[in-house]
């Protein structure tokens, strides 16, 4: 019941910040569960199946809201389609301790660039639309292979081109539905063809993702006060660090440091 309940605080806090920032919500979730010793796909892999509810009622919020950009929604959900299919195959074709240096690594980047995030502005403008297929493709394999990472890749990027942060931010996370659905089937067709052989351990993780899925739909309809009640900054600083510093202890456990 601890280890639910614990789940259940990252899942919910994941999530307020998630929806509040279109980004987030992957990365502090497999950090955790890579901080407890779950291998990169195992954690992917559960992440994404808790997703497919956070995902859906943060989406839904933002449809109700009138916060989505249709035309760029049909530009960028393919990609970030294709992107997380190639990823999740990527993640299920070595074993776990060959891949979580790359993906702690990768982790730590995004730690780093969020808090670096803080301490700029970005102008308002629209969104040169030759940015949209290498950052769908590019956000949604990282965010397959490495546990976390279309909120920060796409958001920050669209962001960083200059796009309205409202519509940004709704997009992003309306489209991360499908994204984090097609990761989903690929690993459940990685399990049932035999491609996946660790696979089997999937079961024991089943607890971490109750609480990550309860945690997270909690949170989801409270993106709004999020935002009117903690500066931008000071979330992405906060979410940063955090990030830094799990990657960091995952670090220090895989040189048997700690």
């Amino acid at each position: 019941m601890q280890e639910f309940l614990l789940f259940a605080l990252v899942g919910f806090v994941a999530q307020a910040v998630d929806g509040a920032l279109g980004m987030a919500y992957g990365v502090v979730c497999s950090t955790t569960l890579l901080g407890f010793g779950v291998s990169p796909a195992h954690a992917s892999a559960s992440v994404h199946a808790a997703e497919l509810f956070t995902t859906a009622a943060s989406g839904s919020a933002h449809l109700y809201h009138r916060n989505i950009d249709w035309k760029l929604f049909w530009r960028l959900m393919p990609f970030g389609v294709l992107g997380g299919v190639l990823g999740a195959f990527v993640l299920t074709s070595f074993e776990g301790a060959i891949m979580k240096p790359y993906v702690t690594t990768y982790l730590a980047l995004v730690g780093a660039w969020l808090l670096f995030r803080s301490f700029r502005r970005f102008p308002s403008n629209p969104v040169p639309a030759s940015a949209v297929p290498p950052l769908g493709l590019g956000g949604g394999f990282l965010d397959a292979a490495g546990g976390g990472g279309w909120g920060p890749i796409v958001t920050t990027g669209l962001l960083g081109f200059g796009g309205t942060p409202r519509y940004i931010i709704g997009t992003v996370n309306a489209s991360e539905f499908l994204i984090t659905l097609s990761v989903s089937l690929t690993f459940l067709f990685a399990v049932l063809t035999g491609h996946w052989e660790e696979a089997g351990e999937l079961t024991e993780n089943l607890l971490s993702v109750a609480g990550l899925i309860l945690g997270g739909v909690v949170a989801a309809p409270m993106a709004g006060w999020v935002v009117k009640s903690i500066a931008e900054k000071t979330l992405l600083r906060l979410v940063g660090i955090l990030i830094i510093l799990l990657a960091g202890w995952q670090t220090a456990q895989l040189f048997e440091w700690v």
